[in-house]
């Protein structure tokens, strides 16, 4: 979850540095051109106002050879020239030079220069430059007119390098893209935190969660940090799993009480009708039939009790040799198969792993009894023990009728049997023991077809410690 909101604030984030940063580096920009281009206008205002009466020599007298002012306009653009690299010149409205540095600079007959004069010679300044980015290698053109008896006799034009502004430019958005990651950094470590305030009980609760759902009833959230609302539902949590431990307590505590207090009527009843079975003929099916059932009776009554402590008991788990616990098994129930002329077969190489002896070898004795009791005469049950690196497994195929795909995944289900194993004894209990003594432990148990017919049990426990 983490790594879906993290990404989602930093993009947000992102986006309004972004909205701020964009508009503050094109004011910069148009910021440092308008520095220029003011400049440049009172430079051409002050080469105007030379330029003016250029052609005047004091008195009043016509022009000499020598005109004085125009000696010092020309000084003045060459110095201009000289010191900022600018090229500057004023021009009559025929477009022939007055004065201008360098001496070889013209008015183009196109392009910028060209229109700014165009524009100055309608008696105003010409407007202002488009705007030159950092990566344009443009010239800033700008012109004033020279007004004598309100009419333009000529026109100042300057055309302005801007490699200086531009690298201005650059350096202010340096410092606003510097800004930019320092704040951007910061941000990331901000909603590092909040996410990690936020989402902290939000883990807590998904491996409460967990342990509770993997058995671990006692398990509750700590009710410690984060917003209110994700405090007040940890609140809320804990009382919900506390009455549902109450309410599984109570039905394990139902069952086994009623299992327990049933067997006393039930065993003095099936004592009355054996009394019963005196009084009457020999070989009485009714008799049989009632004993039958009774006996029935008393074991689902032991099966539910067994459940009820299996589903309540906590594992004792020891480093076993599973090898060695399978092979007595095996031996312990070869007599039972032999008799109904069914071979098992064990494999049991030894392997350790961490489990409840007494709890596995209940399991495994529901197993094998449940093979067993499906193989049909002639046929074989086997029993296998593997290992890899995280867990052991105990393998028990038969080669029974087998389940169809509906009903491996009702098998191991409470009370449930196949309809077409409704004849066989069973409680339908054994392997929902299995299971809840197997997970009590960490480990497991699955089903699946045995190739070409047959059932498939898989009993698995982990090799890893319960520290690890």
């Amino acid at each position: 979850m983490r790594t879906r909101l993290l990404p989602l604030l930093i993009i947000l984030m992102a986006a309004v540095l972004l909205a701020l940063g964009i508009p503050l580096a094109i004011s910069v920009a148009a910021a440092q051109q308008q520095k220029v281009v003011v400049d440049r206008i009172d430079d051409t205002a002050r080469f105007a106002a030379l330029a003016q009466y250029v052609t005047e020599v004091p008195g009043g007298s016509r022009p000499t050879s020598r005109d004085e002012r125009k000696e010092t306009l020309k000084n003045e653009l060459a110095s201009y020239y000289e010191v900022y690299g600018i090229r500057a010149g004023v021009f009559y409205r025929t477009d022939t030079p007055m004065a201008q540095a360098p001496a070889d600079w013209f008015l183009p007959q196109a392009g910028e220069v060209r229109e700014a004069f165009g524009e100055a010679l309608l008696s105003r300044r010409s407007h202002d430059p488009q705007q030159v980015w950092p990566w344009q290698r443009r010239h800033l053109v700008v012109a004033s007119p020279v007004i004598r008896d309100g009419d333009v006799v000529a026109v100042v034009v300057t055309d302005s390098p801007t490699g200086a502004m531009r690298s201005r430019t650059l350096h202010g958005w340096l410092v606003i893209g510097v800004g930019e990651i320092a704040a951007m950094l910061l941000a990331v470590g901000a909603a590092l935190r909040l996410t990690g305030w936020v989402l902290r009980p939000v883990r807590i609760l998904d491996a409460t969660t967990h342990d509770i759902a993997t058995g671990r009833l006692k398990s509750r959230v700590a009710v410690a940090g984060g917003p209110p609302e994700l405090r007040r539902l940890a609140r809320s949590f804990n009382e919900m799993a506390d009455n549902v431990e109450d309410v599984l307590e109570q039905q394990r505590a139902f069952v086994a009480d009623a299992s327990h207090q049933l067997r006393n009527p039930l065993a003095a009843l099936l004592l009355r009708i054996e009394l019963l079975a005196l009084e009457l003929p020999e070989g009485n099916e009714e008799i049989a039939s009632v004993r039958t059932e009774g006996k029935r009776l008393a074991q689902v009554l032991d099966d539910l009790l067994d459940l009820a402590l299996a589903e309540h008991v906590e594992a004792d788990l020891t480093l076993t040799d599973i090898g060695g616990l399978t092979a007595e098994r095996v031996a312990a129930w070869t007599p039972t198969a032999e008799a109904k002329g069914v071979r098992l077969v064990g494999d049991c190489p030894p392997t350790t792993a961490w489990a409840d002896p007494i709890t596995l070898s209940s399991a495994l004795d529901a197993v094998i009894d449940n093979a067993v009791k499906f193989t049909p005469e002639g046929e074989s049950v086997e029993v296998t023990v593997a290992s890899n690196g995280e867990t052991s497994t105990v393998v028990v195929t038969d080669d029974g009728p087998g389940l169809t795909d509906e009903e491996l995944g009702r098998v191991g289900d409470r009370f449930w049997r196949s309809g077409r194993h409704q004849n066989v004894k069973g409680s339908g209990l054994g392997l929902s023991i299995s299971r809840a003594l197997l997970e009590a432990g960490g480990g497991s148990i699955s089903y699946d077809h045995h190739e070409p017919h047959g059932l498939r049990v898989t009993v698995t426990v982990p090799r890893s410690g319960p520290a690890a």
